[in-house]
């Protein structure tokens, strides 16, 4: 198919009678056939040759809530303010002594004296990574006591800017644990008995023998959650089906044994048949027998199932393990503090129904670290109880529950959420009584009748008010509009993203720039990933538009007055930071 630059060469060397006109000006150069374009880059006081690039900044990547997502970069800005201004919420110093600062110098130096190094990749800024620093620190001290053979490091990312790329490093903070220089994610929670935990249960053997009464009530008392199987032998069969289910399992230590005394403290019915299994957790549901196939792949899956809480209280501490969980569909209630004690025991029991298919979450409402943001993000205001189904980030779903909050209508809910019977809610802001500017202003409930309307090419920027690439941009996608004024077929869009939501308009950051072909909207818009200047996204639209359309330019004494205006424009612009065309 030709391009319109040939197509308009071809008209020109085949058409003598539209060459008469042509030829008696001397306006449009033979090297540029694209009058369009030619007159676009004029008036729009553009220089075409030196675009600037758009940048990623942190503070304009899409909120997020990671793993109910990175993830948005992942979880940035969900729980406050990370700009770092405040040297008061820097927190107390931090005893850093057994924990390694890598740079570019040294990193691979590191990696190859040490067989086991967990990196953490952060930024200064960052409030999770302030967060987790005493975390961090206190399980580098505790595992150099205990001898374990491994370094805990980290990286400045906002320094070393190779090095983050290279190991695709996409939020703040990024944990990764490099075994012979090979990386694999922490999956953790960002907490220090996690991390020991975790990074212990893989440097030591699968499944641990306990064998002493003593050793047992270390494990009953120290142990969060722990899985111990009774046997007729420590080694065969059975045990290495339990050491295969435990490579399965990253954060939940193993233990094996063939005492009596040693399973009766793990409350195992000493009559039942072995080999037997048992889930030990240190809250209301303390025990949980496994009454399946002894196949590694069956014991993993009731771990799996099992370990976590009927409900988990969200905080800075538990989010990576709600957010990293297998289980992605997620009930969260959202309660003040006070009224909280009304209806967890509610959830709780709806949970014990669900196990290993829904994620139960509580949200303290009034908890203002916590509870603020992440109900912001769902667009919920003021403290009245709360629930809501959220299908996770992958296509951040949400639901809201409406009626009286009891078991019954609870498990209903749950039981709708399964099954994919209930209807998705999305947040909108009012449809506005007047659209008549150049750009069209779209919320969540007009998307649909603007921006999939089949007879309309649609270029819609979803953006963010506070987001500085976002006001950056305003001016340029503005004039845009103005030079593709009056054609029919073409719309320019924005939508205020933070307020607005809807399946087909879903954000990678603000801003984000989705294109609609006319007659092609049951398919994925088009993004827009070039240099953010009106030329560039001109020549965006040509190539992608399924109408042909042409700019409609005004007659030549108006096109000289705005010549004129354009060219003091593009003289002024030409002295301000390149980053106001971006």
């Amino acid at each position: 198919m030709p391009t319109p630059r040939s197509f308009l060469l071809l008209l020109l060397l085949a058409t003598p009678f539209l060459l008469l006109p042509l030829a008696a000006s001397a306006a449009v150069p033979t090297s540029n056939p694209d009058i369009d374009l030619e007159y676009l880059i004029k008036n729009a006081g553009l220089d075409d040759s030196t675009p600037s690039t758009p940048t990623d900044d942190p503070e304009d990547s899409a909120p997020d809530f990671p793993g109910l997502d990175a993830d948005y970069d992942e979880d940035e800005d969900l729980f406050g303010d990370d700009d770092g201004s405040d040297e008061s919420s820097q927190g107390p110093e931090v005893d850093e002594a057994h924990v390694l600062l890598l740079t570019a110098a040294n990193f691979t130096a590191v990696l190859a004296a040490r067989r086991h190094v967990m990196v953490e990749f952060y930024a200064p800024w960052c409030g999770h990574c302030r967060a987790l620093a005493p975390h961090y620190a206190a399980a580098a001290a505790a595992l150099a006591e205990q001898g374990v053979d491994v370094a805990l490091a980290k990286v400045d990312a906002t320094e070393e800017h190779d090095l983050a790329q290279a190991h695709d490093v996409q939020g703040y903070p990024t944990l990764l644990f490099f075994i012979d220089g090979v990386p694999r994610d922490y999956s953790g929670e960002r907490t220090k008995d996690a991390i020991v935990a975790w990074i212990s249960k893989k440097l030591g053997p699968a499944v641990q023998n306990l064998t002493a009464v003593d050793e047992a009530e270390k494990v009953v008392t120290g142990d969060d959650v722990a899985v111990l199987a009774f046997l007729d032998h420590l080694s065969g069969a059975h045990s290495d089906e339990l050491a295969a289910a435990s490579r399965l399992e990253d954060t939940i230590s193993f233990y094996q044994t063939t005492s009596p005394d040693v399973a009766k403290l793990f409350h195992i019915d000493l009559e039942a048949k072995r080999p037997s299994v048992v889930l030990l957790k240190k809250e209301e549901e303390k025990l949980t027998v496994f009454d399946g196939e002894f196949r590694a792949s069956a014991i993993a899956e009731f771990v799996s199932a099992n370990k976590i809480p009927l409900i988990t209280t969200l905080t800075q501490e538990t989010a990576p393990a709600i957010f990293d969980n297998p289980i992605k569909k997620q009930i969260l209630l959202f309660a003040v503090a006070k009224e909280s004690s009304k209806f967890l025991p509610i959830i709780k029991e709806t949970a014990k129904s669900f196990k290993g298919k829904l994620l139960f979450v509580f949200v303290e409402r009034d908890n203002e670290e916590v509870g603020e943001p992440v109900a912001n993000y769902f667009g919920i205001t003021g403290h009245e109880t709360t629930v809501l189904a959220y299908t996770g980030n992958e296509d951040a779903k949400k639901f809201f529950f409406s009626g009286e909050i009891s078991l019954d209508t609870i498990k209903e809910f749950a039981q709708d959420f399964l099954e994919d019977k209930l209807t998705p809610s999305y947040k909108s802001d009012p449809v506005p009584e007047s659209n008549d500017e150049d750009v069209k202003v779209v919320v969540g409930k007009s998307l649909d009748q603007i921006v999939l309307d089949e007879s309309k090419d649609v270029l819609l920027e979803v953006y963010a008010p506070w987001c500085g690439h976002c006001q950056s941009l305003e001016p340029i996608y503005n004039k845009l509009a103005k030079y593709l004024r009056g054609i029919d077929s073409l719309v320019i869009a924005k939508m205020d993203g933070t307020n607005n939501e809807h399946p087909r308009a879903k954000p990678d950051g603000f801003p984000t720039i989705l294109f609609y072909p006319a007659g092609k909207k049951s398919f994925e818009p088009i993004t827009f990933e070039g240099d953010r200047t009106v030329v560039e996204m001109y020549k965006f639209l040509k190539k992608h538009a399924a109408i042909p359309f042409k700019l409609k330019r005004p007659d030549s004494s108006a096109a000289q007055t705005d010549d004129s205006s354009s060219t003091a424009e593009g003289e002024k612009s030409s002295s301000s930071n390149p980053k106001d065309e971006l």
